[in-house]
């Protein structure tokens, strides 16, 4: 048997916008990831002639050779991914936007790896995997940019507490620690006022 849900119940409101959080991160993550391994696989081969005893050599270019710039975006993906769960309101904003333009570009180099002049035998699969990884993380980028000030954060456990300031009144009178020893040499409790 279920619980009836209330109309006012923060858990039914919240259930659609930690599945979509979800989404977002996995598109992101996983576009980023397809991009970054098929940006390390091999391109192009270009067959180089050569002297004696080689006439024909083969050497082959993986896209982050030919596009330095793409292994390093696939990697800032990564990361952005991550860092939805740990951001919200504005910032998540902003993130879902920085992903969306970072997908995009992605999406470009694999294009350009599919189009592009680059050599004698271009294989395609890597550059399409490479644009397909680039318009998923765009995807996971642009669901967080509309939709992401909408989903929950973290929980206030992960925040930072602040400190209080020396010289405030704690358990034992004291902030320092000095005090809390001595009266532990006394066989006072110092968590105990």
């Amino acid at each position: 048997m279920s619980a009836a849900v209330e109309p006012g119940d923060g858990g039914a409101r919240s259930a659609p916008g930690r599945r979509e959080l979800a989404y977002a991160v996995l598109l992101s993550l996983a576009g980023a990831g397809l991009a970054l391994w098929a940006a390390t696989r091999t391109w192009v081969v270009d067959v180089v002639g050569r002297s004696e005893p080689m006439l024909l050599v083969e050497e082959g270019r993986t896209g982050g050779q030919l596009l330095p710039w793409l292994p390093a975006l696939a990697l800032v993906g990564l990361a952005g991914g991550g860092a939805v769960l740990a951001t919200r309101g504005r910032p998540r904003r902003v993130l879902g936007g920085l992903l969306t333009l970072l997908g995009l570009a992605v999406a470009a180099g694999g294009g350009y790896g599919l189009v592009g002049d680059l050599g004698d035998l271009v294989t395609w699969q890597w550059p399409a995997l490479t644009l397909i990884g680039g318009v998923v993380a765009a995807g996971g980028g642009s669901l967080t940019l509309l939709r992401g000030h909408r989903w929950p954060a973290m929980g206030a456990r992960y925040e930072r507490r602040p400190r209080r300031p020396v010289g405030t009144s704690g358990p034992i009178g004291g902030a320092g620690t000095v005090e809390a020893w001595e009266a532990l040499d006394r066989g006072e409790d110092p968590t105990i006022r």
